[in-house]
């Protein structure tokens, strides 16, 4: 289960890193006059999906594990909470139970995002850079 959990979590994770590569090399192959701002609109539009989707998944996929240890979420006292949880899995459970403590998946994804951006101008940055270095090479 952890595997799994852990593949798709790797799947967001790289679909965050290369996504806004992907969309800088389709909107560089349209003839168009302002290319910075529709890759600018579509990486926002585009990673702010993928940002919401992965900050929903790491709050669902610590339920599944959760569940998946034993854990009872409808539990009304500590006894109820992890009677069914094996001893070798208590500090995992509790690591996870405490993760999941706090603010919500939605604020996450919104309090990230800022740190985000600043990646789609870099991948911009550099994919003009090497293009330019390429054209004076030849």
């Amino acid at each position: 289960m952890e595997i799994l959990i852990k593949t798709i979590t790797f799947l967001f994770l790289l679909g965050l890193i290369l996504s806004p590569i992907f969309i800088l090399i389709k909107v560089n192959k349209f003839n168009v006059r302002f290319k910075f701002i529709i890759y600018l609109i579509i990486g926002i539009i585009t990673s702010a999906f993928i940002m919401f989707a992965f900050a929903w998944w790491s709050n669902k996929s610590n339920l599944i594990l959760l569940k998946h240890y034993g854990y009872n979420i409808d539990g009304m006292n500590e006894t109820e909470f992890y009677e069914k949880v094996l001893p070798e899995n208590m500090d995992k459970v509790k690591n996870i139970e405490t993760s999941i403590m706090g603010i919500g998946w939605p604020l996450k994804a919104i309090m990230s995002f800022p740190f985000y951006i600043p990646y789609l101008f870099v991948v911009f940055i550099i994919y003009s850079s090497v293009k330019k270095l390429k054209i004076l090479n030849e």
